[in-house]
C-alpha cells in the first residue's frame, strides 16, 4: 500500500513538474521570437507584416493566411504546418520551401527551436486574419 502512495506522489510531482517546464519553454520561446518580431506579429492585435501572422499556425496549410502575399512555391507546397514540419522549416527555411520569400537563415540550436513551438503554441487559438 506505501509502494502505491509513493508511486502516486513521484507521478504527481511529474505532472506538476512537466507543466513548470512547458511554463518556462514558452517564456524562453517568447525571447527567441524577438528575432521573429521583425517581420512576423502574434496575438490578439496580430496583422499581416513583412511576413504572415502567426496566429493559429499550427494545423494550418501552408500559403494560407488572407491578405498575405505568399509566394508560389509557399502556397503550392502542400505543407500543413505541425511540430516537425515547422522544426525542419525554422532550421532552414529555403531547403524546405525552395523559392519562398522568407530570408531567415534558420535557427539550428534544438533547445531554442522548442522554445520557439512551445511560444507560438500559447497562439493556437488567438484570431487569424480572415
Amino acid at each position: 500500500m506505501r509502494m502505491w502512495s509513493y508511486f502516486g506522489l513521484a507521478f504527481g510531482l511529474m505532472l506538476l513538474g512537466s507543466g513548470a517546464g512547458h511554463a518556462q519553454d514558452a517564456a524562453a520561446g517568447e525571447k527567441v521570437f524577438l528575432q521573429c518580431r521583425a517581420c512576423h506579429q502574434v496575438g490578439p492585435t496580430a496583422k499581416n507584416a513583412v511576413g504572415p501572422v502567426l496566429n493559429g499556425l499550427f494545423g494550418r496549410h501552408s500559403g494560407s493566411v488572407a491578405g498575405y502575399t505568399y509566394t508560389e512555391a509557399n502556397k503550392k507546397s502542400g505543407l500543413v504546418w505541425d511540430e516537425p514540419t515547422f522544426r525542419e522549416y525554422i532550421k532552414d527555411p529555403k531547403a524546405k520551401i525552395p523559392g519562398t520569400k522568407m530570408v531567415y537563415p534558420g535557427l539550428k540550436d534544438e533547445k531554442r527551436v522548442a522554445d520557439l513551438v512551445a511560444y507560438l503554441h500559447t497562439f493556437d487559438t488567438a484570431p487569424v486574419p480572415q
